[in-house]
């Protein structure tokens, strides 16, 4: 009897780009990383790419790529910003995939999945046909090859989701046991109920379509996947391989496929070590032939359905009551508060559905003007969104654009585009999942919404706002600070609303602050300098400019004029205006400039007053990662200021409060500050030093133990592993005796510090030099070669440190 495991990781995050900068902003939540993407990129999408297998003593003895060795899927959304911003973890993603196909006789491993995770049944008919052509067409253009099956978001299904992904060519998918109704053997009449997850999961299934075309459906394991999800079977690769082997039956003839799909993120970032745990179960399976590893495709092309299946239609993964979670109070949440409800979901998925019906008409209507065939045209907008260089714009025209089109349609067409993906954006699934409407994933899919608001106005010429924030209202937040779905868009999206002179003000403040070149990005815009004039006088700094700014999105310009003023601090005052003529420009030069030599700020003021009247920005003005950026630098000197008088406090007063902690009597608050801010502080500083000097960080750890201080463990681990990169980057480039050296002696720290240290990097790069440069080095030690003799030692002692097993 053949026996066949195959594990299915869905890995997927919401998108989290700001709609109108096209970048994910600074999320204080996920410290000590930029954002979430960042966070769980380095506890579960990157250790993956690298997992460990360790031996009995804890040792590292292999590095594998878990994705080759499963099956899996990426949301497209998340993959895009992989591509850019963790560049070497979405290669060895693509990587994985072509050796799966090498591991998998032909298939690869990777499978599609609809491009922003909507819960296709409850979408319209023409959004879930083009979430599943953009999923298909956005593999492709990653995977460079056709899906063979494609996952659905929360495993949402009905028999017209899986009809529209038959007519595209996908031969299977995958649910859970309990979304199936009834079984039979082909070719006979009598079904077997099996409803209440009575399904064999050992087996794949066929599913007639209305069509009269069928698709392949794979029901994993229930049991094992909650264990993997709830119940800690992570916690032991051994243990896990043995309840994934420990599933097969003696009885059954037929081949038989022991499978299990999770959420990707449960091997790593929802339960720490997880990546090690399955590259040690995998391992173990194989290496032991206890089975075959195998993907979904290799398993169908050599084992056809023998059986046909009914689905139970509207269901999901992830809710009780099918797939009420994303529309209504079903009662399906995360369990963090009892007394929350969840009404507010009906409101505003009615809010979201009113705004995208209101706007097909128009849509249509202005669409006809430049396109063959709008929603055709949508369909293949993908293309320009995965690839936003003027060949593919040109591209997307010339397939669809009724004749030839100037710059000014260019733009409008580009634009009823952008309308529509952020439509399609405003569903993603995650809006809908958690427990309040003031979540982030909430109001992130309310951005969405009032992007596509913002676009509507500026091509239908009225805006639908009112009505939609009207709707929005009818949904009430369980926070009562945040009220309701019309104080949370006032307050937490329309704030973040960016037009022309947002833009500008931006530009203008920051560049009082770092100089630009005169042609610049700033994030999805390019700004072209016109003019630029820059003053001072002592502290105080004068900018006054015209710069062009352009969409890299629908290409449409806008000139704006600027003039802003920072008198110190946080103190900054300026104004932006779009199309100010040459003379008014110089009048504002003339009547700016002058005040300023004279030192009468007063009358600058005045003078931006008169030229841009309601126009006002300052810091808050720009865009949050600049302006934390900005704010540092301002605030820098008056925390120089504090910590020298935290300081004095510590120094005068640390022998008291050695003294009181030695007769356990507890500090007074302000000496506990300051001794936690003081000693803090020199540790991160000690931490971050290019040349380490570990007596010192073992002493102010001595020092902090004693007076009972508080550390910062995230900060400093952070801080610690950035030098220890750092210097492990610098012997990858270099791989001599002194960077050698120099990385082995700031390791040393390692069995000193009193919190663990996430060494995933520099093992990579040490691993990598072990197979590399190391046996090289041996030769030459052998020889009888002095450097090579030292190089050798420094780097084995290094290798015990990162714990990696150096071979015989």
């Amino acid at each position: 009897m053949e026996r066949y495991v195959c594990i299915h990781g869905h890995f997927y995050q919401p998108p989290r780009e700001n709609a109108w900068l096209e970048t994910v902003e600074l999320q204080d939540s996920a410290y000590p990383y930029h954002d979430w993407n960042k966070r769980i990129t380095a506890e579960c999408y990157a250790p993956n790419s690298v997992a460990r297998i360790l031996d009995n003593q804890s040792r590292i003895v292999q590095l594998v790529n878990n994705y080759a060795k499963i099956s899996f899927n990426f949301g497209p959304t998340l993959l895009q910003w992989l591509e850019t911003q963790e560049p070497e973890v979405y290669q060895a993603i693509l990587a994985a995939d072509r050796q799966s196909m090498r591991n998998f006789s032909g298939h690869g491993s990777a499978i599609a999945q609809p491009y922003n995770h909507a819960i296709l049944p409850l979408a319209n008919r023409r959004d879930r046909r083009t979430q599943i052509l953009w999923g298909i067409r956005d593999f492709e253009l990653r995977f460079k090859r056709r899906p063979e099956g494609m996952w659905l978001p929360e495993t949402a299904v009905d028999l017209e989701t899986l009809q529209n992904l038959a007519e595209e060519g996908i031969h299977f998918t995958i649910l859970a046991p309990h979304q199936a109704a009834r079984v039979r053997r082909t070719g006979a009449r009598l079904w077997q109920d099996v409803t209440g997850a009575k399904i064999d999961p050992t087996r794949p299934y066929a599913q007639q379509l209305p069509s009269g075309k069928t698709i392949a459906l794979f029901f994993y394991d229930g049991p094992i996947a909650r264990a993997v999800a709830f119940e800690g079977l992570l916690s032991r690769g051994e243990h896990f391989a043995n309840r994934l082997v420990g599933a097969f039956s003696d009885k059954p003839t037929w081949p038989q496929l022991v499978h299990i799909a999770t959420d990707g993120e449960s091997y790593g970032h929802h339960h720490r070590f997880g990546d090690m745990a399955l590259a040690y179960a995998l391992h173990h399976i194989e290496s032991n032939h206890l089975a075959r590893l195998t993907n979904y495709g290799e398993y169908l092309d050599r084992h056809a359905p023998t059986q046909q299946v009914e689905i139970i239609e509207k269901t999901s993964w992830s809710c009780f009551h099918g797939i009420d979670r994303w529309w209504s109070n079903c009662g399906c949440n995360t369990g963090g508060r009892a007394d929350w409800n969840q009404e507010w979901r009906t409101p505003l998925r009615n809010a979201l559905d009113w705004l995208r019906d209101s706007l097909t008409g128009p849509f249509e209507t202005r669409g006809r003007t430049f396109f063959r065939d709008p929603w055709a045209a949508r369909n293949d907008y993908i293309d320009v969104t995965y690839d936003r260089t003027l060949a593919a714009i040109e591209n997307l025209f010339a397939r669809h654009a009724i004749g030839p089109l100037d710059a000014g349609a260019r733009t409008t067409a580009l634009k009823l585009l952008e309308l529509q993906r952020h439509a399609m954006l405003m569903y993603t699934s995650c809006g809908w999942f958690f427990d309040d409407l003031s979540g982030i994933e909430t109001v992130q899919i309310i951005q969405y919404a009032a992007r596509v608001v913002q676009l509507s106005q500026q091509l239908f010429g009225e805006s639908p706002e009112s009505q939609l924030v009207q709707k929005l209202s009818l949904a009430k937040s369980n926070v009562m600070d945040r009220g309701d779905g019309r104080q949370i868009y006032n307050e937490l999206v329309r704030t973040a609303m960016v037009d022309w002179e947002r833009i500008g003000a931006h530009y203008a403040v920051r560049s009082l602050f770092e100089s630009y070149p005169d042609e610049a990005a700033i994030y999805c815009y390019r700004a072209e300098r016109e003019d630029y004039q820059f003053f001072n006088a002592g502290t105080a700094r004068l900018a006054v400019g015209r710069v062009k700014l352009t969409s890299e999105i629908t290409r449409e310009s806008s000139l704006v004029s600027f003039g802003v003023l920072h008198m110190g601090d946080h103190n900054v005052n300026g104004g932006v205006k779009e199309f100010m003529a040459d003379e008014v420009y110089q009048n504002l030069l003339d009547e700016l400039v002058g005040p300023f030599s004279h030192i009468d700020f007063a009358e600058v003021i005045r003078g931006m007053d008169r030229h841009f009247g309601e126009s006002n920005y300052s810091l808050r003005s720009l865009f949050r990662e600049e302006q934390r950026t900005v704010l540092d630098r301002v605030l820098a000197a008056a925390l120089e200021q504090t910590e020298t008088l935290y300081r004095q406090i510590y120094e005068q007063r640390s022998p008291v409060m050695r003294y009181l902690t030695d007769l356990h009597i507890p500090l007074p608050k302000a000496f506990k500050a300051a001794a936690e801010f003081v000693l803090n502080g020199n540790l991160r500083r000690a931490l971050r030093d290019e040349d380490i000097d570990p007596e010192r960080v073992i002493a102010l750890l001595e020092a902090a133990k004693i007076e009972g201080v508080i550390l910062d463990t995230a900060t400093l681990e952070y801080a610690y592993r950035q030098n220890l990169e750092r210097l492990a980057d610098y012997l990858a480039k270099t791989p001599t005796e002194i960077p050698l050296r120099q990385l082995d002696q700031a390791a040393n720290l390692l069995t000193t510090l009193p919190f663990p240290v996430n060494l995933w990097r520099v093992q990579n790069i040490y691993y990598a030099l072990l197979q590399t440069v190391y046996p090289t080095m041996q030769t030459r030690k052998t020889n009888g070669e002095v450097p090579a003799q030292q190089w050798v030692s420094y780097f084995e002692g290094l290798g015990q440190k990162l714990a990696i097993k150096i071979p015989a």
